[in-house]
């Protein structure tokens, strides 16, 4: 893409009113637009991040054999009503609304009861299980405060996964899976050093639920972390008997966090009330046993923006960088475009700045906009053997020949 077809415009200074550090870069790189507390559009550098860390989950999840769908955001009352999710005075969150003639429905903020009541007419029998279906879609909450950017929306993108099993042996065996595949996905989107499986409160199922937690000191959570172990215990269960459960004895050290997933056992909570059952092989009729596994996609671009930055702007990790090239003209045009042409020809994503600007501004808005691998073709560069390349995560450039080039950029 050239950078002369943006609509977006990157900025100096962020909004008066925008204290989140994620939401400041963000906005000025020109990834988002605040259209109010807690509500936020993606706009094309922006969008890119978000499809590139959809495409990383809805791998993971196609891999332990999740199946997409897209659940409806309207819900009736009735079927809500059934596990006593409805009542304002139980979930203070919800958006509600009206149709014409006066019935009440939900802009849906969790979709468990959605899909089990969708697996009420497609499960009848133990040989229809176990099923994972999963949708990535927004989503709202009717938050009371919204002072974190995109990591506490009112509005926003996640990916929630529900485990439909026979019984709970071949829910824990999924429950094992879904941990693994979900150190993956944070592994892959540059939070993996400093993110920790995390013990937290149940519910009201079972002793635990289990947060992912990535140590930031923008975080809302309280956590204790065993290094030597690699899990950590939130404030909320931090406790002795706690620690003995766990068998851990070792000193644990309190850090600031940001949740970026769970995942929950359900058991029955919504199958018994909502009537998803199904035939086992003596033809008796049992609950369906649940189990329920989100992660925030648009909370995550947040939390990569307060976790890997500096002082000059964002520092994308390759994998979900907008682009994986910012190919930067100073005075040589023609190369350049014939560069650019290579590149995208190979497959290389790249943005090229062919805007008409200061050379210092346009290395200024590289280190903003953060993407991993700034290349600059001048005359300079060309007398000195080549092209000019910075990784964004590192101080110093080098000039290397197009071949060398090429050969780091794979192809």
């Amino acid at each position: 893409m050239r950078q002369s077809q943006l609509f977006t415009k990157t900025r100096k200074e962020a909004p008066k009113d925008e204290v989140s550090k994620n939401a400041q870069l963000l906005i000025r790189a020109g990834f988002i637009h605040k259209e109010m507390a807690g509500v936020y559009s993606f706009l094309p550098l922006g969008q890119r991040v978000l499809d590139n860390i959809s495409k990383i989950i809805s791998k993971e999840m196609d891999m332990v054999g999740g199946v997409r769908v897209h659940s409806a955001v309207l819900q009736k009352k009735e079927t809500w009503e059934k596990t006593n999710r409805w009542d304002d005075e139980v979930i203070d969150n919800w958006f509600k609304t009206n149709l014409k003639n006066g019935t009440e429905l939900g802009l849906s903020f969790t979709h468990e009861e959605s899909l089990t009541a969708m697996m009420v007419d497609q499960i009848s029998s133990y040989k229809d299980l176990p099923v994972y279906p999963y949708d990535i879609m927004t989503v709202f909450r009717n938050e009371i405060r919204s002072k974190s950017g995109v990591m506490r929306g009112r509005e926003f993108f996640w990916k929630a996964l529900y485990s439909f099993s026979k019984n709970e042996q071949e829910h824990a065996e999924f429950y094992e899976v879904m941990k693994e595949s979900y150190k993956r996905i944070f592994d892959q989107v540059g939070l993996g050093d400093t993110t920790y499986f995390t013990y937290a409160s149940g519910g009201s199922f079972s002793r635990y639920s289990h947060e992912f937690q990535t140590i930031s000191d923008a975080g809302e959570d309280i956590i204790y972390i065993s290094k030597e172990n690699n899990i950590a215990i939130n404030k909320e269960v931090f406790t002795d008997e706690v620690k003995k459960d766990l068998g851990i004895e070792d000193d644990f050290i309190e850090a600031k966090a940001i949740e970026i997933g769970n995942i929950f056992t359900l058991g029955e909570k919504f199958s018994a009330p909502l009537g998803l059952k199904y035939k086992d092989e003596n033809g008796e009729d049992k609950n369906v046993f649940m189990g329920s596994y989100g992660i925030g996609i648009s909370r995550l671009v947040g939390v990569i923006a307060e976790v890997l930055s500096d002082d000059k702007g964002l520092i994308w990790p390759e994998n979900i960088a907008p682009f994986k090239v910012h190919l930067i003209s100073i005075g040589q045009d023609d190369k350049a475009e014939a560069f650019y042409k290579k590149l995208t020809d190979a497959g290389v994503e790249v943005l090229l700045d062919d805007r008409d600007a200061r050379p210092g501004e346009k290395f200024a808005d590289s280190d903003l906009i953060g993407i991993p691998y700034r290349v600059v073709i001048s005359g300079k560069s060309i007398d000195a053997g080549g092209y000019e390349l910075k990784k964004r995560n590192e101080q110093d450039a080098t000039v290397v020949s197009e071949d060398e080039l090429c050969t780091m950029l794979e192809i």
